[in-house]
């Protein structure tokens, strides 16, 4: 059977991921996503009007193409988890795909809502969800299955898509990191993905996120964020003036530590911006996480800012304000604050927890700069870096080549100069560049077997 691999997104930069997977007749597409940096340089334009070409274009999302070179019928699309940078673009290119959306339950609710928010193309692919450790058959060949692995990442419900077909498993690695201790959800299942180096052919090739792959030693678990957050948390329970956190919104298990402690120190916490009203809600709605039946979610601007009022007249030393923007971005809720555009008035010696790191990336940087600078000047003190990544450090990377054995390694989730410290890795592993390891580029196709 011919085994061919389309890499349609995310090989040149961090964001918009897409690749696609033929095996013989079957094709499968893993990922839809956006590339949030190209959307936030052009903060004037509203990206969810333009046209699916001037997006491609402008480097927003995935130029697919490609996939007219690929011979084949479309079987499913597969996002891996809820970020945007992996569903984003669901709405903007799935329409062109006479093929079902296959996702956990977390993950095809976000893009539910993703597609409901955003009508422009009138995407109607089926919705189907599938749990971690379920697989389901491909086409009608009957020789090709799709298995979803349970991964610990930073998002719930995140899983590692596997295709097995007769030459071999394909295993679609984007985005993990090794954590036995999570807060929410079950721990990596390493077990399987032994198992799967050792069953039939074995690997044929593995897709691998080398985000941190120049970071030695391993990523910690997320209760090792945790812990962190409660020591800054605690030390603040005697300051009687405004603690306001910020985190990824999609990230559950941080929003749910930050809860927690607030309580645990006296203080009301509240969720406020859009996206982290949608992420928790959606998580508490399907079960994912029991948060206290008074916290108080609001998305809506005008809602935020009668939060915001309430809070300035019963007190700032009773509430604990969890807000967007950790990065800086322009529009959410803590760069309103720091420029002073909400009714929440920081004074001098008030504290913001930034319990998030910035993405490596331009844009982010120069936001992030911008907002810390802006909250200084009202006299903030900044608690920063409380965080720890969901991506593998290299540790990591030498367990999953370990426990997989593949035949053959493709990089991705990076531009090429970081792509290289992957490929370095791999080669201390008897791994070898232009043999079986590929390097390649967005718009590539690579023959695995003819």
């Amino acid at each position: 059977m011919e085994i061919e691999i389309a890499t349609i997104g995310g090989y040149e930069e961090v964001g918009r991921q897409m690749t696609a997977v033929r095996a013989g007749d079957d094709v499968v597409i893993f990922d839809m996503g956006l590339n949030l940096s190209q959307v936030l340089i052009h903060d004037n334009v509203e990206t969810e009007r333009m046209h699916s070409l001037d997006l491609i274009d402008m480097g927003a999302i995935p130029d697919d193409r490609v996939m007219s070179d690929l011979e084949g019928d479309v079987q499913a699309i597969v996002p891996t988890h809820g970020h945007l940078d992996h569903i984003g673009a669901i709405s903007k290119l799935a329409h062109r795909y006479d093929a079902p959306i296959v996702a956990t339950p977390f993950t095809i609710e976000l893009v539910k809502q993703q597609i409901e928010g955003e009508q422009k193309f009138g995407v109607e692919n089926d919705l189907i969800k599938m749990d971690a450790g379920e697989t389901m058959s491909i086409g009608d060949s009957g020789k090709v299955d799709l298995e979803f692995v349970n991964v610990t990442h930073s998002i719930i419900d995140a899983i590692n898509p596997v295709l097995h077909t007769p030459e071999g498993a394909v295993v679609y690695g984007l985005d993990k990191r090794m954590d036995h201790t999570p807060v929410i959800g079950d721990p990596i299942d390493m077990e399987r993905f032994r198992e799967i180096g050792r069953e039939g052919e074995g690997v044929l090739c593995y897709i691998e996120d080398c985000t941190n792959a120049g970071r030695k030693g391993r990523t910690p678990s997320e209760n090792v964020a945790r812990e962190h957050l409660r020591d800054v948390l605690y030390s603040l329970e005697d300051y009687d003036g405004g603690i306001v956190a910020t985190t990824f919104s999609s990230h559950i298990a941080r929003v749910k530590s930050l809860v927690e402690f607030a309580d645990d120190i006296g203080r009301q916490p509240v969720l406020l911006g859009r996206s982290m009203e949608k992420y928790s809600g959606t998580a508490e709605r399907l079960d994912f996480v029991d948060f206290p039946t008074d916290l108080g979610m609001f998305g809506h601007r005008k809602s935020v800012d009668r939060t915001f009022k309430r809070i300035m007249n019963e007190g700032k030393e009773d509430y604990l304000p969890v807000v967007t923007g950790h990065q800086g971005e322009p529009r959410a809720m803590l760069t309103r604050m720091a420029r002073g555009e909400t009714p929440y008035e920081l004074d001098e010696g008030d504290k913001v927890v930034f319990s998030a790191r910035v993405i490596p990336e331009p844009t982010n940087e120069g936001q992030r700069y911008q907002a810390e600078k802006l909250l200084g000047m009202q006299g903030a003190r900044i608690y920063d870096d409380i965080h720890v990544s969901g991506h593998m450090n290299q540790e990591g990377h030498y367990e999953m080549l370990d426990a997989l054995q593949p035949q053959h390694v493709i990089p991705a989730h990076q531009d090429l100069e970081h792509l290289s410290r992957y490929i370095d890795l791999a080669e201390n592993q008897g791994y070898q560049l232009g043999r079986d390891i590929h390097a390649t580029r967005n718009g590539n196709l690579i023959q695995l077997v003819d």
